[in-house]
């Protein structure tokens, strides 16, 4: 699994909406904001009973490259993937979803907020890691420091980022995407406020041109 891999499944794309979507009647309406506003890769979380069929109405809009997010289970992988999920990403490390993804043709892309973590994940021959929760952690300047000593390891920083880290984050060499939830919240979803979530999508967007 490479960089590569998983930046072919992102279509090259820097910005990568996280999404806790309770309802599937918003996932299409949801979708075509995240489009509109030039995402081209969207996270799903498994965090909710409809998470499945999100991702089923999400993936068939052809818009957005649909992966899951929250994938803890090698159960949880196969439908995910069933659901047309093209990538799965873990809060943490686990080598069975690991290699169930690789199994099923996906790539995998494993949370890690310490170095024996991504000692894991390089022996169990991957390069790509989610940092996270990124923020909590200490933002940036935890990212220099974990990647320092692991020059072969790419990041997909998560959890706290909002618009005015972004750009620090993309800064940095070893940043492959950025995962940010501040572009479609619940409680956007709520009230409905699609073109609110086009709008923060195109901002972040923009923000992520080199």
């Amino acid at each position: 699994m490479t960089h590569h891999a998983l930046s072919t499944v992102l279509a090259g794309a820097r910005l990568l909406p996280v999404l806790t979507v309770p309802s599937v009647a918003s996932a299409g309406p949801l979708a075509e904001a995240l489009a509109t506003g030039g995402a081209r890769c969207a996270e799903v979380t498994f965090r909710t009973p409809r998470a499945e069929q999100v991702v089923k109405v999400m993936a068939a809009h052809g818009g957005l490259t649909v992966g899951a997010g929250t994938v803890l289970t090698t159960e949880q992988a196969e439908r995910a993937v069933a659901a047309g999920a093209r990538f799965l990403v873990s809060p943490g490390f686990d080598i069975e979803v690991v290699d169930k993804g690789r199994e099923l043709g996906v790539p995998v892309v494993p949370g890690a907020a310490t170095a024996t973590e991504l000692m894991h994940a390089l022996k169990a021959g991957l390069d790509t890691v989610k940092l996270f929760p990124a923020e909590p952690l200490g933002g940036i300047g935890t990212l220099r420091a974990l990647a320092a000593p692991f020059p072969q390891m790419g990041f997909v920083p998560t959890g706290g980022i909002g618009p005015e880290q972004l750009s620090a984050y993309l800064a940095h060499p070893a940043v492959l995407a950025v995962g940010g939830s501040w572009l479609a919240t619940r409680a956007h979803l709520e009230r409905g406020a699609y073109d609110e979530i086009r709008r923060l999508t195109a901002e972040a967007v923009e923000r992520t041109a080199p």
